[in-house]
């Protein structure tokens, strides 16, 4: 079990190297916005959270701890008239494989046409969309897999980027200690198109990640460093990209969530010093074969995210 361990921790250590210099900025930034709202009210920390759909878009190797067919749908509103969204379908295969679909948009609204002297002339729109194709299977009962294709674009007026990626991730399960630890790499690919002739860099995002069910208490507690491929002077910069959250239940159908993610405050513009930026919160139900999850994520008093995730059981043919 220790030499697996081992052989885990080194291509962590091998993904992140690979891909150290990957930017922060890029065309295809909104990649890191598509949580669900359960994700979104832990701060992120969530690449190893199991039996969750959602989790796809972090680590597509949690797919094979979600049981039978499942589809959900998020809806993120942003500041002004940004709006996001979300939207999953999972399933299993007889093999015992697991596949899921997955799409993200956002738009940013109408804006004003004008010429060189202000003069106006009709509207136009910006909007991103990215789809994705995903497969996960077990190595053994502890050890998982996980792979996405994703086609991505990016569109303002009448330009348009476009670009290939895939995620890949690893899952390492405990349940003797009710652990979980967790590797993955996202956004690795190239630009297909640019808007102007210029190249850009996908946002490649390397995490690890934890979470740790608490002995007596019903307590969820979830730890992950992230953005680990950011172009950044030091270790200890790359460090402070951590992310925690904790979902305490209160019996089998509420949990109440609490998230902080320092890599928001810490890469945000504006003083922050007695603002609330990156703390979050949220609380979700599950209601037999329902569940609904609102999360609200603060980014300095002017900027306050508020999330809305439904998700559904799908009936099988054994029901």
């Amino acid at each position: 079990m220790y030499t697996r361990i081992v052989v885990v921790a080194v291509v962590m250590v091998i993904m992140a190297q690979l891909t150290a210099g990957a930017q922060q900025a890029s065309v295809f930034s909104f990649m890191r916005y598509g949580l669900s709202a359960r994700h979104a009210a832990l701060g992120g920390a969530t690449n190893a959270l199991t039996n969750d759909p959602t989790t796809v878009v972090l680590n597509p190797a949690t797919l094979t701890t979600v049981e039978g067919s499942r589809v959900s749908a998020t809806v993120l509103k942003h500041v002004l008239d940004i709006n996001s969204g979300l939207a999953v379908y999972s399933t299993e295969l007889e093999s015992g494989a697991t596949v899921a679909a997955t799409a993200v948009f956002s738009s940013y609204g109408s804006f004003d046409r004008a010429d060189e002297l202000g003069t106006r002339f009709g509207t136009f729109g910006a909007n991103d969309v990215a789809f994705g194709v995903s497969y996960a299977n077990e190595i053994d009962t502890m050890f998982s897999y996980g792979a996405t294709a994703k086609f991505l674009y990016s569109g303002v007026a009448d330009m348009a980027s476009t670009a290939v990626a895939i995620d890949a991730g690893l899952l390492v399960r405990f349940p003797a200690t009710r652990t979980n630890i967790a590797i993955s790499a996202s956004n690795l690919g190239v630009q297909l198109s640019t808007f102007d002739g210029t190249s850009d860099r996908l946002p490649v995002d390397v995490r690890i990640g934890l979470n740790h069910r608490l002995r007596g208490l019903p307590l969820l507690v979830n730890v992950s460093l992230k953005h680990l491929a950011d172009d950044v002077p030091t270790l200890a910069d790359r460090l402070l990209n951590f992310s925690v959250g904790g979902e305490l239940y209160l019996g089998k159908a509420v949990q109440l969530r609490l998230g902080y993610d320092h890599a928001s405050r810490n890469t945000t513009g504006v003083p922050v010093a007695t603002q609330l930026t990156g703390l979050s919160g949220g609380i979700g139900i599950n209601v037999k074969t329902i569940g609904i999850d609102y999360a609200l994520s603060t980014f300095g008093s002017a900027a306050i995210l508020h999330r809305l995730s439904v998700g559904l059981r799908l009936p099988s043919s054994n029901d």
